[in-house]
């Protein structure tokens, strides 16, 4: 799952004995064009030689110019503080400086985005018109107003190291299970909770301790209220994705049905009671896309589902839970109708596990995604290493990637952020060294607009003493990002990225002349041509 989540007694059979369980889980904007620095105080000049035209594209002088082209994310967990903050009612700076970590981790690991919980449960990682401020940052369920912008920061934090920030939201949880959420004390909720003020979209499932308080997707109204709070997040800051997991309609627990009876009875019209919840999953989607959209068209728009559609048939070669019949997601409809820019099913188990065999959703989430425009990324279960069985082997995820390469699989999230840095068996340096050894660009979205931007220059250049080279640059601006590719062995390599207006570096330059093409990216990640060839002397 992404926010880890517990699957039911009757279920857990047909995943894998030991899981790891918690029960909870612009084109429009002006952008600065590339750093243009003033003639350095100190340091040698370097001797230089520049073409006298820009380059073909995605030639760089005479040779061509090769990058990987694949997303590299992780998800970042806040409810039951997972992996941050590291626990509730943190002073600023400690939250701000976490953060920070994690951001440098993703660097190091040579990711380009990064997935953040920023709606766990009905509440906000921003001061919300619709929503309380989320008590796994304040450590209160007052809203209590933290005093700063979290979610400003972390956009602008992650942007000034190139990664993508994919708002990551729950739609339909309105509460977690006590003591550490509020469960389904009503006396618990601020006074203004939505779910106070609309006793109607109210459903309380399941019973007993663990029981949550859930938005019901039945009723239009609650619908649109949870749409129109994920999208205040869009329209307010500068996110570059809207991300769900598998949470819909909450897996089925201890044999008792969801209670809507009441919404299924006034807006059934009909179908039957699964048919009826699965349209209401597909409204939810079809409506964000359609939002989106309108309000931003270059944010991109992503769900990472149960592994697992249907077994059999139209379906994978699997026996495990159906997302189609147990939660109501029809994940293969919202890729055939294109509602989704990606899709990241969370394909946790192992290469030759019985029930769900990765060997075999593999090439069946490839093919399903095959002319549709919609953009596989796989969600990958860091978080399972070390346990008992084929989870023992430290090579399971570098052998799963390396099939993600076969298929063609354009990107990979790992769960989660802690597991990361934890990197048990030494499984995610082995990964890292094989799949991640390089920088990579994010994967060109055609279904979302195309601004590439015009050739930038190469001016000049100074080498420090680390070996790094900063090169002087001036563009025609509006790119969202550069790449910088240098050459040897008779291509031109990605050695570095960026965001519009920093410094264009090569952090590990060579001692000798090194020749170098510049180029910018838009949002979608769509190339402009090269710059003319830049060579530095030895």
């Amino acid at each position: 799952m992404i926010s880890l989540r517990r699957p039911p007694v009757w279920a857990a059979l047909l995943l894998c004995a030991g899981l790891f369980t918690v029960a909870v889980l612009g084109l429009g904007l002006v952008r600065a064009a590339f750093h243009d620095e003033p003639e350095p105080a100190a340091g040698e000049r370097l001797v230089v030689a520049d073409a006298p035209a820009p380059s073909e594209d995605g030639v760089c002088g005479t040779v061509p110019v090769k990058a990987a082209r694949e997303l590299r994310g992780m998800w970042l967990t806040t409810v039951y503080n997972i992996d941050w903050p590291s626990r509730p009612g943190l002073a600023e700076a400690q939250v701000k400086s976490e953060y920070l970590k994690w951001l440098d981790l993703a660097v190091a690991q040579r990711h380009n985005a990064i997935f953040v919980h920023v709606r766990p449960s009905g509440d906000a990682f921003w001061k919300s018109d619709y929503a309380p401020w989320s008590n796994w940052l304040t450590g209160k369920f007052d809203d209590t107003d933290p005093g700063w912008d979290p979610m400003r920061f972390m956009v602008d934090e992650a942007h000034a190291r190139n990664l993508e920030f994919h708002a990551w939201f729950n739609p339909y949880r309105g509460t977690q299970p006590a003591p550490s959420g509020t469960g389904t004390d009503l006396s618990k909720l601020v006074k203004d909770h939505p779910l106070l003020q609309h006793p109607d979209w109210r459903i309380a499932y399941p019973t007993g301790k663990t029981g949550r308080l859930y938005f019901d997707p039945g009723v239009p109204e609650a619908r649109k209220f949870v749409e129109d709070a994920m999208l205040e997040a869009v329209e307010k800051y500068d996110v570059d994705g809207v991300h769900f997991d598998d949470f819909f309609y909450p897996y089925p627990e201890k044999g008792e049905d969801f209670p809507d009876d009441a919404s299924f009875k006034k807006y059934g019209k009909g179908k039957s009671k699964a048919d009826w919840r699965r349209e209401n999953v597909n409204t939810l989607v079809r409506e964000m896309q359609t939002r989106i959209a309108e309000m931003k068209p270059w944010v991109k728009f992503g769900i990472s589902p149960f592994g697992i559609w249907r077994n059999g048939g139209q379906g994978s070669d699997t026996a495990g839970l159906e997302s189609y019949s147990a939660i109501y997601a029809d994940t293969r409809k919202w890729v055939r109708e294109g509602w989704l820019d990606y899709i990241v099913p969370q394909l946790y188990w192992t290469i030759g596990f019985d029930k769900a065999d990765y060997a075999k959703t593999l090439p069946w989430w490839t093919e399903t995604v095959k002319g549709t425009g919609v953009q596989l990324w796989i969600g990958m279960a860091d978080y399972r290493v070390g346990e008992k069985g084929d989870w023992s082997d430290p090579g399971q995820l570098d052998r799963q990637m390396a099939l993600n390469d076969k298929f063609g699989v354009q990107g990979q999230v790992h769960f989660s952020a802690k597991q990361l840095r934890q990197n048990r068996l030494g499984a995610v340096s082995r990964y890292v060294g094989k799949h991640y050894a390089s920088p990579a660009l994010l994967p060109r979205m055609a279904r979302l607009p195309s601004a590439p931007p015009a050739a930038p220059r190469i001016t000049g250049a100074q080498r420090a003493g680390s070996g790094a080279v900063t090169l002087t640059t001036a563009a025609p601006g509006g790119g969202a990002s550069w790449a910088l590719y240098r050459t040897g062995d008779g291509a031109a390599a990605l050695v570095a990225t960026g965001r519009a207006g920093s410094a264009v570096v090569d952090p590990k330059a060579p001692a000798g002349p090194a020749t170098y093409c510049l180029s910018g990216l838009d949002r979608s990640g769509n190339e402009g041509p090269l710059s003319s060839p830049f060579t530095i002397a030895g």
